[in-house]
């Protein structure tokens, strides 16, 4: 197992260890394959247009500074800082010269001003000219941005009396909107750098046409946490754990003897049996109120067995039915 890069104090907010990190990266593939925790059904067809733009959005040091070098790395023409009356402009920049920008990443966040107004402005400037963009929002729990801020001793863009927790507290509420209306909400408290690039490049796939979701899923630990972006979760605590068995501790979920071990339990079929019915109910209703991603969360005690196993049976399933293109992401598996 590799240690995580937020370990010790770096992480996807932006510490001296993350620009070394970076650098590294930086020289790699951009395109790396997320191999069998990340794969997807059969690509839609590219939009007419042929262009890819991003809204980058997200809670200060939450990362933002870390998936803008990503999406360089991705040959992204990357834009940050810009006021929000500049937004329509661009956006007729971006559609008037679709050869140039073919693919484009603009950061919106608090220091746009009125960053829900700025980003329906942005978005509706873009959509009335042909350009469907996707909607990124970066976040992170109050204690890991509070961490990030005293390493790196940077002064948050609403800093003032209040305190850094209550800055924070406030930039949550004047982003609401804009985490409401994003495509992918990405929660970047215990990524490291490699995870957070992996969970982006996931989301990069073309948009889902008229019949199809885009489908997260993750497996997690409730001892760690419950990942904030997810749109449903459910608890597995109630099958039988694998760690007490002393063979299958040191073993995780995507090992044949844990899946054998935990699919042996009847009652794990019948929940997969009542996961299913309840997704064949459920998503064409999202579908129908206009949602066209779904983030699924499956948690144990550790995440390392029983949420694996079940995640993985899920993710069988969903590509069996044809609902959507399916992207799997193992949040503990890295973890000490």
């Amino acid at each position: 197992m590799s240690s995580r890069s937020d370990a010790g104090g770096a992480g996807v907010g932006g510490t001296t260890e993350e620009v070394g990190i970076m650098r590294d990266a930086r020289r790699a593939t951009a395109s790396r394959s997320a191999g069998r925790s990340a794969t997807t059904a059969a690509r839609a067809p590219r939009a007419e247009s042929q262009q890819r733009v991003v809204i980058l959005s997200g809670l200060s040091g939450a990362g933002k500074t870390a998936a803008t070098k990503l999406f360089e790395d991705l040959g992204y023409t990357c834009m940050d800082n810009l006021p929000g009356e500049l937004l329509p402009d661009l956006a007729e920049l971006v559609s008037g010269d679709r050869q140039r920008f073919e693919k484009v990443a603009v950061v919106l966040d608090v220091r746009a001003g009125n960053a829900p107004l700025a980003l329906a402005a942005m978005r509706g400037a873009l959509e009335g000219r042909g350009i469907k963009p996707r909607v990124f929002f970066l976040e992170a729990r109050d204690d890991v941005l509070i961490r990030r801020f005293s390493e790196t001793r940077h002064r948050h863009p609403l800093a003032g009396r209040r305190g850094i927790a209550g800055s924070i507290a406030e930039e949550r509420h004047l982003l609401d909107a804009v985490r409401a209306d994003a495509d992918v909400v990405i929660d970047t408290s215990d990524l490291s750098l490699r995870q957070l690039k992996e969970r982006i490049f996931g989301n990069l796939e073309d948009s889902a046409t008229d019949q199809e979701m885009v489908f997260q899923l993750i497996s997690f630990g409730f001892k760690h946490g419950v990942p904030l972006e997810a749109d449903l979760v459910f608890d597995v605590r109630f099958m039988e754990n694998p760690y007490y068995v002393d063979t299958l501790r040191h073993l995780s979920g995507l090992t044949p003897a844990v899946r054998d071990y935990v699919m042996s339990q009847p009652i794990a079929q019948q929940f997969l049996d009542f996961l299913s019915r309840f997704l064949e109910l459920t998503v064409p209703g999202f579908r129908s109120e206009g949602k066209t991603r779904l983030t699924i969360a499956i948690g144990c005690t550790g995440g390392y067995h029983r949420s694996i196993v079940i995640t993985e049976e899920l993710r069988k399933w969903l590509e069996s039915q044809g609902f959507g293109a399916v992207a799997v992401f193992h949040r503990e598996l890295e973890r000490e």
